[in-house]
């Protein structure tokens, strides 16, 4: 637009409302959409839909049509566009969809279990429990003799062969319809690759009362309850009171009345070096011609809290 009107981009831009304004990313996609579209492009689009909707995923479309699964994507409009787990219980129908329903009929007939049907055709129990009439299921807890706990007819020499070779539990159970707890059963303990047997629980055991930290009742302190008081009083911090008895600050506390007690900042000013140096007396001590250092030292102070009574009180020289 700036190039047909012959003016600046900007000069364009502050004619149209901020609220209609694009992004340089819609721009892009718009202006991608208003391409016109090859012939060669819209039968990619078109065959890209209709294989998707046949129930295809995206990657086997991609597979399919010999492209990346990005531009089988940007070739699906939003509202086609399947959530994974639509994808997943779609592509679990059509796998369903292509088992032999009368030759697993005929293996539970047999006397095959659900479990061991499901891991020959690698699909759920379930599953293979809905291609079962009602009339010929067995009721639970009933089995078929060669399903039955006891010795089965497993070459369990073939099978400690196998497994030592390299083959894995897994194939070993769907090579043979049975579990993996039953291949597990047949492999010595020195042999076994997995995990090791789990251990009995063992009933905890009570846990010893760990020490108390604070003083039990009765315990002496190296000072009355007097001399913490006076001390108290007299302007001293619970902490250093803690450090002469040999208890915590907080068996301190308790000895105080509660009345008595002082908040964090009366503990300031009451624990405050040489309270009496105030500005006023910082400014007549440096009018009598004292520098701030020698006032620091006589008071016992850092020139830097001198320097900062002075700025608290507008005493700067």
């Amino acid at each position: 637009m700036a190039r047909e009107l012959g003016i600046s981009k900007n000069t364009v831009q502050r004619q149209i409302p901020a609220g209609e304004r694009r992004s340089a990313v819609d721009a892009a996609r718009q202006r991608h959409q208003n391409q016109p579209e090859s012939p060669e492009a819209k039968e990619l689009r078109l065959e890209v839909v209709r294989l998707y909707r046949s129930g295809m995923s995206g990657a086997e479309v991609a597979s399919a049509l010999g492209i990346t699964k990005p531009m089988v994507w940007s070739r699906l409009p939003r509202q086609l566009r399947r959530s994974r787990s639509d994808t997943a219980s779609l592509a679990g129908r059509r796998v369903a969809g292509r088992l032999p329903e009368e030759e697993i009929i005929r293996r539970y007939a047999a006397g095959e279990s659900l479990t061991a049907l499901g891991l020959r055709y690698g699909v759920r129990s379930s599953t293979i429990r809905r291609r079962i009439p009602k009339d010929v299921i067995r009721p639970r807890g009933r089995v078929s003799p060669t399903q039955r706990r006891g010795p089965r007819n497993l070459p369990t020499e073939e099978i400690r062969e196998r497994y030592r070779k390299g083959e894995s539990a897994y194939s070993l159970a769907q090579a043979f319809a049975v579990s993996q707890t039953t291949i597990r059963l047949r492999i010595p303990d020195d042999q076994w690759r997995g995990h090791s047997p789990r251990k009995p629980a063992t009933p905890p055991q009570p846990q010893p009362k760990p020490p108390r930290r604070t003083p039990a009742p009765g315990t002496k302190l190296g000072l009355s309850p007097t001399q913490i008081l006076l001390r108290y009083r007299a302007g001293e911090s619970a902490t250093s009171i803690a450090l002469a008895a040999g208890v915590s600050c907080t068996t301190i506390i308790r000895l105080i009345p509660v009345n008595e007690r002082r908040t964090s900042e009366q503990a300031l000013r009451a624990n405050r070096p040489a309270p009496e140096l105030t500005g006023d007396a910082i400014r007549l001590r440096r009018a009598q011609g004292e520098t701030v250092r020698e006032i620091a030292a006589a008071s016992g102070l850092s020139v830097k809290t001198v320097r900062n009574r002075q700025r608290v009180d507008g005493t700067t020289r």
